[in-house]
C-alpha cells in the first residue's frame, strides 16, 4: 500500500507529495517540526506536541495557516489513512516559497506536511544491556544565537555531533554547551541518578525541553523520586549511579558508559528500569 502524506491540505500518495524547490524550508532550513509516536493507533501526547509546534512557530514569526484543532485532525487523519497501529508521525511546517534570499516578506504559502510511517528504534538488546556514549567535539548551538527550545528544520548542529558518535561506533553522542556543561545528546535528553535523586540539565543549559523528558520527570515525581534540573558536567555522569536517555523514539534507555568510563554497575539500574516500565504503561494508557 502506498503511504499517504498530508500536504497542501489533503492526503496524497507519497510519490505525489511535493513542495517547491524555492521553499525556504529546503533552501534555508526555515521551518519547524515535531516527531510524535503512535501506540495502539493512539497518537501519544498529541496536544503537547501541537502546543510546542505553535510555540516554535511563534518564536520564528511563522504563521501556521491552519488552527490547532485542524492540525490535530490532520495528524489523526494521516495516521488513520496509513493504518498505523504503532509508528511515528513527522509533522513539518515550512516558511513557504520565496525568492533566493533571506527576506521572509518575500515568501508565501507556508506548507504543512504530515508523514505517518513505521519507525526504526534502537536495537532491542540495548534496552537490556544499555548503550555506550562518547562526547562530541561539536558543541550545542549557543542559546543566544538560536534557542534550542525551537524545534527547527536546521539540525546540522546535531547531525555533525551524530557523525562523531557513529564514527566512534556508538549510536548516540553527548553534546556539551558553550560553557562545557552537559546539554543533551544529538536526539535525546539525558538524566543521571545519584544517591536516589534524578538529575537532568536545566532548560537554560541549551536543551530542547523534550515531551518525553517532561513526561518521565512527572512519572518520577509520582513515584516519589526527587527530581532536580541543575548544572551538570561530564564528571557528574562519570560518577553517577545510573544514567539514561529519553526521547520520542528512544523512550527510556540506559547509558552504561561515557568515553570509556563505566557508569554505575555497567548495567541498566533499578530507577531506569522502573521509569521505563512506568513510561511504557503510560503509552499503553494504563
Amino acid at each position: 500500500m502506498s503511504r499517504k502524506v498530508y500536504v497542501a491540505g489533503k492526503l496524497v500518495p507519497a510519490e505525489q507529495a511535493t513542495v517547491s524547490v524555492f521553499d525556504h524550508g529546503l533552501l534555508y532550513g526555515d521551518g519547524i517540526f515535531e516527531g510524535i509516536r503512535v501506540y495502539g493507533g493512539r497518537v501519544f501526547l498529541l496536544k503537547e506536541h501541537i502546543d510546542r509546534l505553535y510555540e516554535s512557530a511563534l518564536a520564528i514569526r511563522l504563521q501556521i495557516p491552519i488552527s490547532h484543532s485542524e492540525m490535530t485532525q490532520a495528524v489523526e487523519d494521516t495516521v488513520k489513512a496509513n493504518e498505523i497501529a504503532d509508528g511515528y508521525v513527522r509533522l513539518v511546517v515550512t516558511r513557504g516559497s520565496g525568492s533566493l534570499g533571506l527576506d521572509i516578506r518575500r515568501t508565501s504559502n507556508p506548507q504543512v506536511i504530515v508523514i505517518a510511517d513505521t519507525i526504526s528504534l534502537y536495537p532491542p538488546e540495548l534496552y537490556q544491556t544499555g548503550m555506550r556514549l562518547v562526547t562530541a567535539a561539536t558543541i550545542r548551538n549557543h542559546p543566544g544565537a538560536l534557542s534550542p527550545r525551537i524545534k527547527s528544520l536546521n539540525y546540522l548542529n546535531n547531525i555533525m555531533a551524530k557523525i562523531e558518535g557513529t564514527d566512534a561506533g556508538t549510536v548516540e553522542a553527548l553534546m556539551l554547551n558553550h560553557n562545557g556543561e552537559v546539554a543533551e545528546c544529538t536526539g535525546d535528553n539525558i538524566f543521571i541518578v545519584k544517591r536516589g535523586v534524578l538529575k537532568t540539565p536545566q532548560p537554560d543549559a541549551g536543551i530542547l525541553e523534550g515531551i518525553t523528558r517532561n513526561a518521565v520527570m512527572k512519572l518520577a515525581v509520582e513515584a516519589g523520586i526527587t527530581v532536580q534540573e541543575c548544572v551538570m558536567t561530564r564528571h557528574d555522569i562519570f560518577t553517577a549511579d545510573e544514567c539514561f536517555l529519553t526521547g520520542t523514539a528512544a523512550e527510556v534507555i540506559a547509558v552504561t558508559s561515557l568515553d570509556g568510563r563505566q557508569i554505575g554497575t555497567g548495567k541498566p539500574g533499578p530507577v531506569t528500569n522502573n521509569l521505563l516500565e512506568r513510561f511504557r504503561k503510560l503509552t499503553r494508557g494504563e
